[in-house]
């Protein structure tokens, strides 16, 4: 499994890239495995604005519905609407066409509390 060095990852399974004051947040690989096939996935609107480890949006998959926690508290001013018709990204590309929102940061010091790819990968390892 793949855990992209460049990116910060929650204990919630999200990602989190930090580029231009912006921050880009999905689930990681592990999380759409242990979902398995997502069908469908609800996320906030533009404008909202969310707070750190609390529920953002959920993705349903065949088995259950998982709430997604914001690892960052922030505005919403991206949505990946293409989610919508197409769930199954999730799946295919969780690191890349499955990014979920984009948030500016209300403090941009909260992403370097997030794990590492080292730190989240030994998180993986432990149970």
């Amino acid at each position: 499994m793949t855990i992209p060095k460049e990116l910060r990852y929650s204990k919630d399974h999200e990602w989190l890239k930090q580029e231009d004051g912006k921050v880009t947040i999905g689930i990681t690989h592990f999380a759409q495995e242990e979902l398995g096939d997502i069908v469908f996935v609800e996320l906030p609107e533009i404008g909202d604005e969310v707070k750190a480890g609390e529920p953002f949006g959920s993705v349903e998959s065949v088995k259950t519905v998982s709430e997604l926690y914001a690892p960052v508290s922030g505005k919403v001013v991206a949505v990946n609407e293409e989610l919508t018709d197409n769930p199954e990204f999730v799946n295919e590309s969780p690191y890349e066409s499955a990014w979920m929102i984009v948030l500016e940061p209300a403090d941009e010091n909260e992403a370097a509390e997030l794990l590492s790819a080292d730190e989240y990968d030994a998180l993986l390892n432990e149970g």
